[in-house]
Order: structure tokens, then sequence, then C-alpha cells
């Protein structure tokens, strides 16, 4: 397969993308079919490993995407698979058919050519990330993300489904392992030796970075998160959700990008997400002035923090509760046969995967600060100084929610403790 699809590859540029359009009926359809003489292209990708294309006509419009056989942040020196576009695709539909209001429509998939064709997310949709650091209130995402959580991650669970299924499920997905250790690499491996991709707010951090590299506890306790995320084949998780993979607005939150989807721990998807809404509090010092001190935005981040957590808590519950007496092999319904027994199994369950959530967690935060990749939360802060102390702070806030992430039992207490290590 890997040589078939080799042979039919090429990159395109605005001109082939057009040809290749008039040639897929399903996507110049979408563009009012006829001649596309007049549709307007515009290059979009501003993530580390595609080409991304806004393809526009007077009757509709479409996202085209190509994956490139290497990151292209850093060029071919970098070779990366182009086979991340089968299992983005792959995730999108199975997400899209779990939760369709929050995933957008894959129309076209192309696999020798790494290429799909979806749905035009339209303005005024932004990157949550964007909005997050202009200090936009999003009143609906707390309870959208965690609509999305919940349903993608039960429903592709042993809590949902029978072993036949969840074990072609994950025989599926095990072949996007060079996505796996992509993240195996940049968020368990490389903050805590010595890389050549590593950089940090020197000289400020200089001696932070160094203080990672050299914790014995985080260190242990990191390698129990990336031997959880490699062997813990628990659902179809996105892989990479984090703030800059949801486009938003006040009324609307949709989930792209999930070339890194495969089934791992479920906490993995949840930390993402919080972990980001942590940095972008932490954040908020460095974008304050004198006409907005930000001080009212940082607790509507926490609060999304909290309601995250909540909801998904009590929605993911629901769904169990709902289908207990079905085919998920996890609580068979003749053994698990009281209410009190399922109950108690429910809050187990719960308490691990907030603790597995908040630990994955606190590991994307360290490694957006000492690691290749960082947030542009904390890097449009123009200030290095100013950068340095608000990224100290949060650092500091991973490393002991990760080292002791079990003592926490609920969300407000995380707060709490995410309000301790602000210098504001």
């Amino acid at each position: 397969m890997a040589a078939e699809a080799e042979q039919g590859f090429h990159p395109l540029d605005e001109a082939s993308l057009v040809a290749y359009i008039n040639a897929t009926p399903v996507l110049a359809s979408r563009l009012g079919g006829g001649s596309l003489d007049s549709i307007e292209i515009k290059e979009v990708g501003d993530g580390n490993l595609n080409f991304v294309y806004i393809v526009q006509s007077e009757a509709g419009a479409i996202v085209v995407k190509q994956a490139l056989p290497y990151v292209r942040c850093v060029g071919d020196s970098w070779p990366m698979t182009r086979e991340r576009a089968y299992f983005e695709a792959s995730t999108l539909r199975e997400h899209g058919r779990l939760c369709p209001e929050h995933t957008p429509e894959v129309y076209h998939f192309d696999r020798a050519m790494s290429l799909m064709g979806m749905r035009y997310i339209e303005p005024p949709h932004i990157i949550l990330r964007k909005g997050l650091i202009a200090g936009v209130e999003y009143p609906l995402l707390a309870d959208h993300v965690s609509d999305y959580m919940a349903k993608t991650l039960f429903f592709t669970s042993l809590l949902y489904n029978n072993t036949t299924d969840h074990k072609n499920g994950v025989a599926k997905y095990s072949e996007n392992v060079e996505m796996c250790r992509l993240t195996e690499q940049v968020v368990f491996s490389e903050p805590y030796r010595v890389s050549q991709y590593n950089r940090w707010t020197s000289p400020y951090l200089d001696e932070d970075a160094e203080a990672v590299r050299q914790d014995d506890e985080l260190k242990l306790e990191v390698a129990e998160l990336k031997s959880m995320f490699i062997e813990r084949a628990q659902a179809l998780i996105h892989g990479d959700l984090h703030t800059g993979s949801i486009m938003v607005t006040t009324g609307s939150t949709q989930v792209i990008d999930p070339e890194f989807g495969f089934y791992g721990p479920m906490g993995f998807d949840i930390g993402a997400f919080l972990g980001n809404l942590i940095l972008a509090y932490y954040a908020q010092n460095g974008h304050a002035n004198q006409a907005n001190d930000r001080k009212a935005y940082k607790k509507w981040i926490l609060k999304t923090i909290e309601e995250s957590w909540n909801l998904f808590q009590k929605k993911f519950v629901e769904l169990w509760n709902k289908h207990k007496e079905g085919n998920g092999e996890a609580y068979l319904p003749d053994i698990y046969n009281n209410s009190k027994l399922v109950s108690v199994a429910q809050k187990k369950y719960m308490t691990n995967l907030f603790h597995d959530s908040l630990g994955f967690g606190s590991a994307k935060m360290i490694r957006r600060i000492v690691g290749i990749a960082h947030v542009e939360d904390l890097e449009s802060i123009k200030d290095a100084s100013k950068r340095a102390e608000c990224e100290r702070a949060a650092l500091n806030c991973a490393k002991t929610i990760l080292k002791g992430r079990r003592q926490f039992e609920t969300i407000e207490q995380v707060i709490e403790h995410i309000q301790s290590f602000d210098q504001d």
C-alpha cells in the first residue's frame, strides 16, 4: 500500500489544485460544479505539518488539506508519514458520526494523494487560541467541548463496545504509530533531557529548564504517563485536543485536526484541553494593559476549566447509565447488578480518569514551555522578562500538579492550586 501511495502522490499548488477539484465531482459540486475559473484559493496552513487551502466560489466553499512527507515547520530534514492524513480523515468521520454538532464533515478523502476535502468552517469562526489571546468569552465552550469529549470517548470505549469491535478499532489505528512516536518524543521525552529541538525564554528560564531535566520525581511520574499513553487503548482519542485544534464563535464549537487520532488514554484529550486553558490563564498577565487588566477574563477561564470537567463527568456518567444494559464489555450488567455497585465502579473510574487528565494536562503544559513547540498565548507576549514570569508560574503549577495529581479530589481544588501560583 505504501509503495502504491507514493507513486500516486504529488504536492498540489494552486493551479494543480483547481485541476484536481475539476476532476473530483464530489468537491466540484460543493463549489457549484461547471467552470471553476472564478474560484479563489487561499493557503492558510499555520500549523506545523500540512498545506491547508480554502477554496471559494460564488456557490460555496470547501477546505482542502494535504499532508506532506515531512514536518513543514522544519523541512524535509524531518520526514513524516503521509498516512497521518488517512487517520485524520478516519477520526473525523468516526467522531463526526458520534458528535456531528462539533465535528466538521469530510466530503472526500484520497489516500494516494494524502488529501482531504472537508467543510469550510466559515467566519466569524476563529481558532480558539486566538480568541483566548484577544480576551473573548465563549459562554458555550465548556458545554460544547464536554459534549464532544463525553460522546467521542464513551462511545469508542469498552463501556459501550464489545471486545471484537474494540480490538478492530485498536488494530486499525495502531498503524498511526509515527504520530504517536512524535508525541512520545516531544511530550514525554525531550523536555527531560538535553535536545537540539528544545527551547525556552533564555536566559530567564535557563535554570528552570535545567531543573526540569534534574527532577527525578518528575521523571518517574512522566514515565508512568508515557507508558499509559503507549499501552492504554482506552478509547479513540483526538490525540491533539489543544486550543489550536478548536474553532469557535460565541455560539458554535468545531473540533479539527485529529491527525494524531488513535486508541489511547481518555485523559490525554481531556488533559490537553484543560492544560491549554491553564496556559491561557497564566498568559493573561502578559496581555493585560491599562485599558484591560484581564482580571475578569481570568475568572472566566477558571470557570470554563471547572465547568469543562464537571460537565464532562456528568455527561459521561449519564451515557454510562443510559447504556449500562448494552454490549459494553467492561462492566457486564449481570455482574454489576445493583445500583450501589455500579455507582462505586463509576466513582472509581472517574477518579482515575480525573487524575490521568491532570497528569497528561501538566505534561502538555511543561513541554509547551521547555520543549520544541510553544503556544502563541505565551509567545505573543513581547516583553521577554514578562513572558518568562508567566511561563515560570505555569511551569511550577504544572510540575506540582503532575507530581501530586492523586491528591486532588475535585476540579475546584485544582482551580485553587492554579490561583496560588498566579503572580498577579
